[in-house]
């Protein structure tokens, strides 16, 4: 269920916007396309005006019902701590966010739950800019590094956090690996992130690839993995206790794409603030938003969420044996 949007206005922003996104598409090439896309959009504010300190989707309820945009993604975070059973966790409990973007989860993590929290994102303008956000006295602190190849030691963390961050991963069996790597014998991994339609059991047709491929080019995505996929490479870890558990948030999640273009129109004193080229650049994105919500509204794309906790016993992890349990 979608809050009432006018079709003419979105109709009018798509044929305004689809130029631009057709003439700048910003295809992954490497973590570095990432980094600078995150570096551009932190260091000019309009993300952060607009979406506030969460950079990902918010949660209206099941069913959804209406909600305001920025308290949608400060529940989501909340929903997501008690589905991973992180409300039952003691205070001091310490957690890695993985792609902690500005910080907004790392702050309510530490301060509503009470966790050492630290943060970690490829972009150094957004670590520069969480810690300019995060109050003193809050128990929340940012680095600068890569989920693929984490520098913190085997079984640093009793929960490992990650929202949203999977699409940018060019190798999915490594961040599966390296954050469990990093949880403590009987730690949490909890992730949510967008995934595809599993398409070993159904392949997309051609309009289908051809829509799925946009989404890729657009927001520097090297590809997506199913909730199945993912499911079983963190399963080939070996480090998983029993199975990993699942859930869909895709109904949950859907009204945040209408909702993040109608904040445009909402709040037209964006305009005024970021200029003619900050408004240039925001359209830009319609199209792919409106994509976006036609690839989760169709079933093409899923929201999935992952649960899983680590063993209690594991061989050490030497990079030779960590290779061949990824090949395997």
């Amino acid at each position: 269920m979608d809050l009432y949007y006018p079709l003419g206005f979105l109709l009018i922003l798509l044929a305004i916007g689809i130029t631009l996104y057709l003439i700048t598409p910003r295809r992954y090439q490497s973590s570095n396309t990432v980094a600078k896309s995150y570096d551009e959009w932190t260091q000019d504010g309009i993300l952060e005006f607009y979406w506030g300190k969460h950079i990902h989707l918010g949660h209206y309820g099941s069913p959804p019902r209406k909600k305001d945009f920025l308290t949608a993604k400060s529940d989501f975070v909340d929903e997501m701590a008690k589905w991973g059973g992180l409300d039952q966790l003691p205070h001091g409990t310490t957690i890695l966010d993985v792609g902690c973007g500005i910080g907004g989860s790392s702050c309510i993590l530490a301060k509503d739950y009470g966790f050492d929290v630290t943060g970690i994102t490829i972009s150094s303008q957004q670590v520069k800019r969480a810690q300019e956000l995060t109050p003193k006295g809050i128990n929340a602190k940012f680095k600068v590094d890569d989920a693929l190849a984490l520098s913190f030691p085997d079984n640093s963390f009793d929960v490992v956090w990650s929202i949203e961050a999977g699409p940018h991963m060019v190798d999915k069996a490594k961040y599966a690996q390296e954050m469990m790597r990093v949880l403590k014998p009987g730690g949490l991994l909890i992730v949510a992130d967008w995934n595809q339609r599993d398409d070993r059991q159904k392949s997309f047709n051609f309009w289908e690839r051809l829509v799925m491929r946009q989404l890729l080019d657009q927001w520097s995505h090297p590809a997506f993995s199913s909730i199945e996929e993912f499911s079983e490479l963190l399963a080939e870890t070996r480090l998983v206790e029993g199975q990993v558990t699942t859930a869909d948030w895709t109904r949950e999640t859907l009204p945040s794409w209408f909702d993040s273009i109608w904040q445009g129109v909402v709040r037209p004193e964006g305009l005024f603030r970021f200029g003619l080229s900050g408004f240039i650049k925001s359209l830009r994105e319609v199209p792919t938003l409106l994509l976006m919500r036609l690839a989760f509204g169709r079933g093409l794309c899923r929201f999935g969420m992952f649960r899983a906790v680590k063993v209690n016993s594991c061989p050490e992890l030497t990079e030779a044996n960590t290779e061949k349990i990824i090949q395997t």
